[in-house]
């Protein structure tokens, strides 16, 4: 069957676009720029369109009294590899890079957390597939990016469907070649995140086979180098750096315009940006880092483990750290719901 092709245009700005939900991509990281001003510097990970692009439309860059260095990473994996060398201080990855870097030894610990909806998680298969539920993915090859929110998200929905992934066949994909794989017919279906689901939905390319809510936790993470955190010249950075992104997360909910903001910084049609936005990015609550949630990803240790896809079994809650929690509510909040306006 031929099917249309994305345009161009749309392939080269996703190309640069892997969310903080990440994959095992090995691709470089490129130096930010610098904000604030001051003798201390934070160095902060990030990924086209996350942490900085909120905190720049929100207002919460204007006054720091510290600098913060951005470098900006394609994947979540990658961005741990850099906090684990101790190049990044704190970055933002999504629920399941943390796990295959727990399970690789590496020196990383979670110390805030948000809470939203799994509806932008989909298992998206083209317009004209016959493929109705998840359980006729059965001997259907299926485009997923190793070690991300995705690749979870697939397990737990074929398992769900009373499958496994050795029931299927596996195609691992960054989004980048997983996209063109999927618009060309040479995969059957694709496990992915938003902006990917909106950008395929908006530009009518597939639809949705299921989506992760109710199959997975919704959880996103910003993650430290322990060093740092026990540093006071920069923990007490990385507190008030948190603080701030927990406001702008609020003010994404009160302003879902800024998509404006997202996809000039991204380079993605703004249609595509606010759909993400509305779907995904303004459901999520600032949450903290509790025991239900270090049961959560345990649970994702164990799957990752049983199928031998990290290397050793460990115990997340080695790799937490709460003493940035607050006043924050439980990690089993519900996500936000964004009102129309």
């Amino acid at each position: 069957m031929r099917r249309r092709l994305l345009p161009a245009a749309l392939l080269l700005p996703l190309a640069l676009l892997l969310s903080a939900c990440g994959g095992t991509s090995a691709a470089d990281s490129s130096g930010g720029g610098t904000d604030g001003q001051g003798s201390l510097t934070l160095n902060v990970g990030d990924q086209k369109g996350g942490s900085e692009a909120v905190l720049r439309a929100a207002g919460e860059l204007d006054d720091l009294d510290y600098r913060i260095r951005w470098s900006t990473f394609t994947s979540g994996p990658p961005l741990l590899e850099a906090v684990n060398a101790e190049a990044v201080d704190v970055g933002g990855v999504g629920n399941t890079p943390p796990v295959f870097a727990a399970g690789a030894g590496s020196k990383i610990t979670v110390v805030a957390a948000w809470h939203g909806t799994s509806k932008g998680d989909t298992i998206l298969v083209p317009n004209d597939s016959r493929l109705t539920t998840t359980a006729q993915l059965k001997g259907r090859s299926v485009a997923v990016a190793q070690g991300s929110s995705a690749h979870y998200q697939l397990i737990a929905s074929l398992r769900k469907a009373g499958l496994d992934l050795g029931d299927i066949d596996v195609e691992y994909l960054q989004p980048a070649d997983a996209l063109a794989a999927f618009t060309s017919g040479k995969v059957d279906a694709w496990a992915v995140w938003d902006p990917y689901t909106s950008q395929v939905l908006q530009a009518r390319q597939g639809r949705v086979l299921t989506t992760g809510d109710g199959v997975t936790n919704g959880l996103t993470f910003q993650v430290a180098a322990p060093d740092a955190l026990r540093d006071r010249r920069t923990s007490e950075p990385v507190a008030d750096y948190l603080e701030r992104l927990r406001r702008a997360q609020d003010w994404v909910y009160e302003h879902p315009e800024w998509a404006k903001v997202w996809a000039q910084d991204t380079g993605l049609p703004y249609e595509v940006a606010l759909a993400s936005v509305k779907r995904t990015n303004a459901s999520r609550v600032p949450v903290a880092v509790d025991q239900p949630l270090i049961e959560s990803e345990q649970a994702i240790v164990d799957v990752f483990a049983e199928l031998e896809l990290i290397p050793a079994k460990v115990d997340f809650a080695d790799f937490v750290d709460r003493r940035f929690n607050r006043d924050l509510p439980p990690s089993t909040s519900a996500p936000r719901v964004l009102k129309e306006k």
